[in-house]
């Protein structure tokens, strides 16, 4: 086995495009995380007085048709990084 140091650096190669598109999308994905947290956190103070039970149901349902905006987030990246690369390259496939 080789030692490590001998084998020299490491050279990761990635498009200026493609790292660009990627924290792009790590962004709307960091927001939209934080989206669902304000509208969970506030629609369960919400339930805690009766006259804004209704109100917090709504946050919840938007908390919750927020969580599906995540795998649309993931999906998008997806299509746009593979219209950037030809076909057999890969890159990385880290999820956000």
């Amino acid at each position: 086995m080789r030692d490590p140091a001998e084998s020299g650096p490491l050279v990761l190669r990635i498009g200026r495009e493609e790292l660009l598109i990627r924290r792009r999308y790590e962004v709307i994905s960091i927001v939209n995380d934080f989206l669902i947290a304000i509208w969970f956190a506030v629609g369960s103070l919400l339930f805690f007085h009766e006259s804004t039970v209704t109100a917090g149901t709504w946050l919840f349902l938007l908390g919750s048709c927020e969580l599906a905006v995540r795998p649309v987030i993931r999906l998008a990246r997806h299509v746009r990084l593979r219209r950037l690369r030809p076909a057999g390259l890969r890159g990385s496939d880290q999820d956000f």
